[in-house]
C-alpha cells in the first residue's frame, strides 16, 4: 500500500508528459507560412490642439461666512491648430474669466457634496466654454478638466 500512491503518481506524471510531448511535436510535413506584416498604426493628427493653462485654479468653498473647503483644478482648452498663441497672449484675461466662473459655480453649490457628478461637470465645462469663446472666439472648441481635487479644511 505504501508504494501504490507513489506508483500512481509516477504513472500519471509519465502519461501527462507523454501527452504534452504529443501535443507539442512538430508535424511530419513542414508547412511554410509566410510571415505576416503587422499593420502599422496610422498616425492620426488631432484636429484640435491642447493648451494647458500653467497654474492651477484654487476656489474656496464658503459656508455661513467660513471657508470649509478648497477646490483645486487644472484646466486646458481645446483649440483649432494655430490658435495656441492667441490663448497664451490672453491667458491672464482667460484666467480672470475662469476664476469668476469658478467662484460663481462654487456659490451656487456646484462644488458641494456631488461635485464630480456628470451633470455638475458638464455645467461647469459649458460655463467655462461660454466665457472662453466670448474672449477668444470660435477657435475654442472645448474645455478639459485635467485634474480636480477638493480638500476639506
Amino acid at each position: 500500500m505504501k508504494f501504490l500512491i507513489p506508483l500512481i503518481a509516477v504513472l500519471f506524471g509519465a502519461g501527462a508528459g507523454a501527452g504534452g510531448a504529443l501535443m507539442l511535436r512538430e508535424p511530419d510535413d513542414e508547412v511554410t507560412v509566410a510571415p505576416q506584416e503587422e499593420p502599422q498604426p496610422e498616425e492620426v493628427e488631432s484636429p484640435l490642439a491642447l493648451v494647458t493653462l500653467d497654474n492651477q485654479f484654487v476656489v474656496p468653498i464658503v459656508e455661513d461666512g467660513d471657508v470649509t473647503s478648497m477646490v483645486v483644478l487644472s484646466l486646458g482648452l481645446e483649440v483649432k491648430p494655430g490658435s495656441e498663441n492667441t490663448v497664451y497672449a490672453r491667458e491672464a484675461k482667460i484666467r480672470d474669466l475662469f476664476l469668476r466662473t469658478l467662484f460663481q459655480h462654487s456659490n451656487i453649490g456646484g462644488f458641494g457634496r456631488d461635485f464630480t457628478s456628470l451633470r455638475n461637470l458638464e455645467m461647469l465645462r459649458s460655463s467655462l466654454l461660454t466665457v472662453a469663446t466670448e474672449e477668444i472666439g470660435p477657435d475654442v472648441q472645448g474645455i478639459l478638466i485635467i485634474s480636480l481635487a477638493r480638500q476639506d479644511v
